[in-house]
């Protein structure tokens, strides 16, 4: 259940408040209009830079995991389950 908060907390950080904000941001004035274009473009910009770092963030981790875990590392103990020769 702490995922699915912890899901939803990023969503709302990242999608929902900038939309939110873009709303509220047009002017109250006659004359003062929002260009949305630059709105949306800024808004992808974002999200591909967060989504550029946690694929990197992703992709490190998987790396260093089977670099880690490989057979021939020094430290590498069968398991359990492996045994020995039979």
């Amino acid at each position: 259940m702490k995922k699915f908060v912890g899901l939803f907390l990023v969503l709302a950080v990242l999608v929902i408040i900038p939309a939110v904000d873009s709303v509220f941001a047009a002017g109250d004035e006659p004359g003062e209009y929002l260009d949305r274009r630059v709105i949306i473009w800024n808004l992808f910009f974002k999200m591909m830079t967060i989504a550029f770092v946690v694929g990197a963030v992703v992709s490190g981790t998987m790396i260093w995991l089977c670099w880690r875990f490989r057979e021939s590392h020094p430290n590498a103990k069968p398991t359990s389950y492996e045994g020995t020769d039979w």
